[in-house]
C-alpha cells in the first residue's frame, strides 16, 4: 500500500490560493501528469550522483531545513520509491533525526543550479535505521535515514546559472518586458488552461498554432 494515499496531494491553504488566482485546473493537470511513486530513469541518474540535497522536517512548532553533503553516490535508491542517505558525524543537535523520530513527514529538494536541469521534489516518509546491516550500505554512516516518497519534478524556471554566473532569463526585470515562457506551459495538457491573466498564454498559444 503507498503511505501516501490517504492524504491529499493539495490542503486546503494550497486550494484557497489556486481559486484565488484560477490556479485549480493548472495544478490538477500537474497533479495527473507529474507526480509519481516510482523514480524515473534520469531523476535515479541525477540524485545518484548529486553531492548535497536540502531537506526539511517538523515537529509542533520546530522546523528544521538542512542541507546533506556527500560524495557522489552517498544517496543510494534501493526501492522504486525509497532512498537512503547517511547521516554522517555532525555537532551533535540532532535536528533532522530528531524530528523524523517525531514526525516522519519530510520535503527533500535536489537541484543542479545550472539553469536547466529540472528540480526534483519529494514529499517523504522517513525513518531512521541504526541496524548494522543499514550502517553497512553507508561507509562513515552514524545512522542512516530512508525515505519513502511522493515525486513531482519541477522546472528550473528560475534558478541560476551558477557555474557560468548567468541569472535564469525568466525572472521578471524592470524594463526587459514579458520573461519567456517555461516549457511546461507549452504542454499540450497546461496551455489551454492556464489561469486567467498568466502573461504567457497568448504566447504559447500562438507558437503552437503557428507551427
Amino acid at each position: 500500500m503507498n503511505v501516501f494515499e490517504d492524504r491529499a496531494f493539495f490542503h486546503e491553504g494550497m486550494r484557497e490560493w489556486q481559486d484565488r488566482f484560477d490556479g485549480r485546473p493548472t495544478a490538477e493537470a500537474i497533479e495527473r501528469n507529474r507526480k509519481h511513486y516510482a523514480f524515473w530513469d534520469d531523476e535515479i541518474a541525477f540524485i545518484e550522483r548529486a553531492p548535497f540535497f536540502f531537506i526539511a522536517s517538523t515537529f509542533e512548532d520546530y522546523v528544521d531545513c538542512n542541507i546533506k553533503s556527500g560524495d557522489p553516490g552517498f544517496i543510494k535508491i534501493v526501492g522504486p520509491n525509497i532512498l537512503e542517505y547517511p547521516e554522517y558525524d555532525g555537532n551533535s543537535m540532532y535536528r533532522t533525526v530528531g524530528n523524523i523520530t517525531k514526525n516522519p513527514n519530510v520535503g527533500l529538494l535536489f537541484v543542479a543550479f545550472d539553469g536547466k536541469s529540472r528540480r526534483i521534489r519529494v514529499n517523504g516518509k522517513a525513518e531512521v535505521l541504526t541496524d548494522r546491516e543499514a550502517l553497512d550500505r553507508h561507509y562513515g554512516a552514524k545512522m542512516v535515514v530512508r525515505i519513502e516518497c511522493e515525486i513531482y519534478p519541477n522546472c528550473p524556471r528560475y534558478t541560476p546559472n551558477l557555474a557560468d554566473q548567468e541569472p535564469s532569463p525568466h525572472v521578471p526585470r524592470e524594463g526587459d518586458g514579458t520573461p519567456p515562457p517555461p516549457e511546461w506551459k507549452t504542454r499540450d495538457y497546461i496551455r489551454s488552461i492556464l489561469p486567467a491573466g498568466d502573461p504567457h498564454a497568448g504566447i504559447v498559444n500562438e507558437e503552437t498554432s503557428s507551427k
